[in-house]
C-alpha cells in the first residue's frame, strides 16, 4: 500500500522545469571543441606524387585552418577554441552514395567541362563516419566535431549535424548516427576557396543552430529574430542581418551596397541584453567594403557573449555555436 501512495504521489508531483531559471550572473562559459580533421587531396601523378591541391595552386589546408582557427578565436572574444587533435590525409577521391568514385583523369574532365559532374554528387558520409570511428570516437568524447577538406564536386555539405536529437544544420541530419550518445556538426570546407569561404559555412552552421535554440520563443523574446533583422526585410529595424545581408543589402552577398541606413547593430554589440536605443548610421565600410571575410568577422564579431541567462537560454550565444548539445529540444 505504501509504495500504491508513493507512486501515486510521483504521479502528481509537478513537472520539473525543462528550461534552467534564468540568471543575471550566470558566467559566459568558454566552450573547447577536440576536431578531426580529414583532408580529400588525392595524387595526381604517380610518378611525381603531386596532389590535386598543389596541381591546381590551391590553398594549403594548414594555412586555412590556422586562419580560420584564428579569426573565431577573436571575433568570439576568445569564447570558442578549436584544438585540432588529428589530422588524416586521405590519397583519393571519396565515393558517392551509389558507390562511384572519380578518378584522376574523369575528375579533370570535369573540371575541364569535358564531362558533367557525377550524379549523385552527394557523398558517402557513412563509409567516411565509420572508416574514421566518428560515432566511437565523439562518444569517448575524443573529438567533438569533423572537418573535412575537399574540392569541387566533391558532394559535402556545408555543414551537417549527426548524433540523437540531431536537426537541420544547413543541410539533413546525418541519419542512424545515435551511437555517438552526442550532437555532433560535420562541416565541408573546400581548399579551392579561402578563408572568407570557411566563414560562410560556418556562419550558416551559426544560423542554423541558433534558429533551433530560439525556436520555442516568439515576438520580443526570439532575440535571433531580432538580430538578424535588416532594411529590406525589417525597414526601420535593421540589425546585423545574416550571413547574406548585411543590414542595408538588396541581395544575397551584396556587402558593398553603398546606401547607409539606421541599424541597432552597435546596441547589440556594446549593450547587449540591454539595449540602450543606440541606433546609428551605417554603411559598407563597417563591415569591409564588399570583402566576404571582413563582413563575416564583423557580423560573428556581433554575436552576444556576455553573463546572464534569459528565458533559459545563454547571453552567450558561441555555446550553442560551438557545441549544438547544449540546445534544448
Amino acid at each position: 500500500m505504501t509504495n500504491f501512495f508513493s507512486a501515486l504521489s510521483n504521479l502528481f508531483k509537478p513537472a520539473q522545469p525543462k528550461y534552467p531559471p534564468d540568471s543575471a550572473t550566470e558566467p559566459a562559459q568558454i566552450t573547447q571543441s577536440k576536431v578531426l580533421v580529414i583532408v580529400f587531396d588525392p595524387v595526381m601523378d604517380k610518378a611525381t606524387g603531386v596532389t590535386l591541391s598543389q596541381r591546381q595552386k590551391w590553398y594549403r589546408p594548414a594555412d586555412l585552418i590556422t586562419g580560420f582557427m584564428a579569426d573565431m578565436l577573436q571575433v568570439s572574444g576568445g569564447m570558442a577554441r578549436y584544438q585540432i587533435v588529428q589530422r588524416v590525409d586521405v590519397d583519393e577521391f571519396p565515393a558517392k552514395t551509389d558507390g562511384f568514385r572519380y578518378s584522376p583523369q574523369t575528375y579533370l574532365d570535369v573540371l575541364n567541362g569535358v564531362t558533367s559532374p557525377h550524379v549523385p554528387q552527394e557523398v558517402n558520409y557513412n563509409a567516411i563516419i565509420t572508416k574514421y570511428n566518428i560515432l566511437q570516437r565523439v562518444a569517448k568524447g575524443e573529438i567533438d566535431e569533423v572537418w573535412i577538406f575537399g574540392f569541387p564536386h566533391a558532394g559535402f555539405y556545408e555543414s551537417t549535424m549527426g548524433g540523437p536529437g540531431a536537426f537541420w544544420c544547413n543541410a539533413p541530419p546525418l541519419k542512424n548516427t545515435e551511437a555517438s550518445k552526442r550532437r555532433f556538426v560535420v562541416m565541408g570546407f573546400s581548399y579551392e576557396r579561402y578563408i572568407g569561404e570557411m566563414h560562410e559555412s560556418y556562419g550558416h552552421r551559426a544560423e542554423s543552430i541558433m534558429e533551433k535554440t530560439f525556436s520555442k520563443l516568439s515576438g520580443g523574446a526570439n532575440l535571433w529574430k531580432r538580430f538578424i533583422q535588416y532594411e529590406k526585410t525589417s525597414p526601420g529595424k535593421a540589425a546585423c542581418g545574416n550571413i547574406h545581408f548585411a543590414p542595408n543589402s538588396q541581395s544575397d552577398y551584396d556587402w558593398n551596397n553603398p546606401n547607409p541606413v539606421q541599424s541597432e547593430c552597435y546596441d547589440w554589440q556594446l549593450n547587449f541584453p540591454n539595449f540602450k536605443g543606440d541606433v546609428r548610421t551605417v554603411g559598407p565600410s563597417e563591415w569591409g567594403g564588399g570583402d566576404i571575410r571582413a563582413h563575416h568577422k564583423w557580423w560573428f564579431n556581433h554575436f552576444p557573449r556576455v553573463a546572464g541567462r534569459k528565458n533559459g537560454i545563454h547571453n552567450n550565444w558561441w555555446q550553442y555555436v560551438v557545441s549544438p548539445q547544449q540546445v534544448i529540444l
